[in-house]
């Protein structure tokens, strides 16, 4: 029974997990397809003259997806070795969330709980991240954020002191009974708009020396942007001088990684048989 189940389950990994078999492809369009659908239907809900009149239809469509969707994160959390590290995964938790909201509205049914359950269904909207399943450059995206992750974050950080230190400038050079700047804070806030190059308006400097920093900060506004840019961006080239014509979509059953040869027979990442 045991090596019965252990074959079933790893038929339903190969096919849940592999986009290189034919039932694996069948699969993932499949999902494919009412994952889009999902997502028009939660937009479609929303617009009240469509909703009054399929409404009811809309409910069973999202109830149908709802069922599929849950066989699909049961048989993902059986298929793999450890279900851990799939349900606390990014896709595993979204996965989840996408399929909370309709048994929440089932559960809460109720005019005291009519907001939050209406607050809740937009959740779905988080199925469309499990797209990024079926992106072939979705990975190298990933990767590409990780590998600049540690760049990113002492970037961040600087831009966060820097913040600090304008906003503490402008405050002394603005504040003033009648000014916008009234605290430091604010003008912190003035700061990160005006770094970021959004420029609400809302507050603005009315001195020549404010203005003139201002102005200085609206230049450095731009290599914010790109710094952060050209990072990813090289670790994105980076990957693309990585031969990947070699890679196979095989999944490995205990860690989840799929960057494997063709003719890989156990995961180069956790060593467990492919």
């Amino acid at each position: 029974m045991n090596k019965e189940f252990a074959l079933w389950r790893s038929k339903i990994h190969e096919i849940i997990f592999g986009a290189d078999t034919q039932s694996g492809k069948i699969f993932d369009v499949t999902l494919l397809i009412l994952i889009i659908l999902s997502i028009v239907l939660v937009m479609l809900e929303s617009v009240a003259g469509i909703n009054d009149i399929y409404g009811d239809w809309f409910h069973i469509a999202e109830w149908v997806i709802t069922v599929f969707f849950t066989i699909e994160y049961c048989l993902r959390i059986v298929c793999v070795l450890k279900p851990q590290k799939y349900i606390f995964s990014f896709y595993g938790i979204v996965d989840l969330v996408s399929i909370l909201p309709t048994y929440i509205e089932l559960f809460l049914g109720g005019g005291n709980y009519l907001s939050i359950v209406r607050a809740m269904r937009l959740l779905r909207v988080f199925r469309i991240f499990k797209l990024a399943k079926f992106l072939k450059e979705s990975n190298r995206l990933i990767e590409a954020l990780k590998a600049s992750q540690a760049k990113i974050t002492v970037f961040v950080f600087f831009v966060m002191m820097m913040v600090i230190v304008i906003g503490s400038l402008m405050y002394l050079i603005e504040g003033g009974p009648n000014s916008d700047f009234t605290s430091i804070p604010r003008s912190i806030y003035w700061a990160v708009v005006t770094l970021t190059t959004v420029g609400y308006g809302d507050i603005a400097p009315v001195t020549a020396l404010g203005q003139f920093v201002a102005a200085i900060v609206m230049l450095m506004g731009y290599a914010v942007i790109a710094v952060p840019t050209g990072i990813v961006s090289a670790e994105i080239v980076n990957a693309d001088k990585k031969d990947e014509d070699n890679f196979s979509a095989k999944s490995c059953k205990s860690c989840l990684s799929n960057a494997h040869d063709n003719d890989a027979q156990f995961c180069k990442f956790c060593g467990e048989e492919l």
